[in-house]
């Protein structure tokens, strides 16, 4: 089975700054939220408790901001992401319709499933984020874009230099963040190699087989 591979070398959009460092996944998404059967619907959670009070009723936060509405790329500080390992809070911030995060540093874990989910997490200096956020706060129209080729990140008119691990860069750059992807494309091979194990021969898939 061929299954095509979708490279990201950059993406684009409007920013929406979250300031604040060390904010940890149980702010992301709260664990109470963590009990379903799939992630569709989750991104209604993200940073709930957050944005409502336990009356369900707005607080100020970005995310609650209809200047940032249609905000797409997540700006932030340091250490975003800490915490628990849960995969729910990068599900939680795609699913409410953020596709890239830029900050100071995150958490290794984070991080990776961000990745794995194909979305860049690329990071600028402290001095370079805190001004990409406060040019989108003063205005939330500006285009912004990760280059991630080049790793540049580009607000309106205004360049930063941006860093990414190497192994991230390029798993975004080739398509093999999507590791699903990868098996099915060499799924072939795969059940080749199987075929060579001798206690695998009784899970291998047989049309012969009753």
């Amino acid at each position: 089975m061929k299954t095509t591979l979708t490279p990201i070398a950059e993406v684009a959009g409007r920013g929406v700054p979250v300031r604040g460092n060390d904010i940890d996944t149980d702010r992301i998404i709260p664990a109470r939220f963590m009990k379903c059967v799939s992630f569709d619907g989750l991104g209604a959670y993200a940073f709930y408790d957050e944005r409502f009070d336990a009356h369900k009723s707005p607080k100020p936060h970005p995310f609650n901001d209809e200047r940032f509405d249609d905000g797409d790329i997540l700006i932030v500080n340091s250490n975003f992401g800490c915490g628990s390992s849960r995969e729910h809070a990068p599900q939680a911030l795609m699913h409410f319709g953020i596709r890239a995060v830029i900050g100071e540093s995150f958490a290794d874990i984070f991080r990776g499933n961000c990745t794995a989910m194909g979305i860049p997490t690329v990071t600028l200096s402290h001095a370079d984020a805190v001004a990409v956020q406060n040019v989108v706060a003063a205005n939330p129209d500006t285009e912004i874009s990760i280059d991630l080729k080049r790793k540049i990140v580009w607000a309106g008119d205004r360049k930063f230099a941006a860093d990414i691990p190497e192994a991230f860069r390029k798993s975004l750059l080739s398509g093999e963040w999507d590791t699903t992807a990868v098996l099915l494309a060499g799924a072939e091979a795969v059940e080749t190699t199987a075929g060579r194990i001798p206690y695998m021969h009784q899970f291998l898939w047989d049309d012969d087989r009753a």
